[in-house]
């Protein structure tokens, strides 16, 4: 997990406190699936990007777990430790990615994170820290000017729901009109506190800067434009 914030579902982990009422049996591994798979889709309601490790060995396991965004048949070995699931196994005919032995663990990350779209939490990420309420086209001339300095660009939401008449939206409202916006399909969109402060003590490797977009975009009121979406 160390270049997501995706929250791991493991299944022997699971297996040894959840569902620990299963063993092995055919109806019980169809058990553990949907378990699994109803799990997920909890924590994902939840606006959380899970992961589940897993054998999922046959056509019936995996149709009780449901059908996930993303599946990676994790392809390197013949057979594996236990005779019984070597029996049962069925080769997926629908999956995401295939990944084979013929690439090391470092080429496998990269090649998931850029298949599934998912952001490489270790890169090089410029903050846009703001409330965006709403997300306007001065926002996005700004993300534009932040993609300028690295690939990875995180925007932050701060938690200012409800604290003044000009912070209508929630969180699940602000990051509602970003996704409208075309261009920002699969931003990373974050939610943070109701940051009023940043302090720093020396050379942190990082820095702060203030990007001046010119009159035009500094004119546009969000004001103005909760007015026009009636909000």
């Amino acid at each position: 997990m160390e270049h997501t914030d995706a929250i791991h579902l493991n299944a022997d982990e699971v297996r040894a406190d959840l569902n620990k009422d299963l063993g092995f049996t055919p109806e019980d591994r169809i058990e553990q699936a949907r378990r699994m798979g109803a799990l997920a889709r909890l924590l994902h309601s939840q606006g959380r990007v899970v992961l589940v490790d897993f054998i999922c060995p046959t056509f019936e396991t995996r149709k009780a777990f449901g059908k996930p965004d993303y599946l990676v048949w994790v392809d390197r070995i013949e057979e594996g430790r236990f005779a019984d699931t070597n029996k049962m196994w069925e080769d997926p005919t629908n999956y995401s990615l295939r990944i084979g032995n013929d690439c090391t663990v470092d080429e496998e990350v990269q090649m998931v994170l850029t298949t599934a779209g998912l952001h490489d939490w270790k890169k090089p990420t410029t903050l846009m820290l703001g409330r965006y309420q709403p997300w306007h086209e001065g926002h996005h001339a700004l993300y534009n000017e932040a993609g300028k300095r690295t690939d990875n660009v995180a925007l932050g939401v701060r938690n200012t729901h409800g604290t003044s008449e000009k912070d209508p939206l929630s969180f699940e409202q602000v990051k509602f009109y970003i996704d409208k916006d075309p261009a920002m399909k699969d931003a990373m969109v974050i939610r943070f506190p109701n940051i009023t402060n940043i302090v720093y003590g020396r050379d942190v490797g990082y820095k702060i800067e203030q990007v001046d977009l010119g009159a035009d975009i500094h004119a546009i009121s969000a004001t103005e434009k909760r007015r026009e979406l009636g909000i």
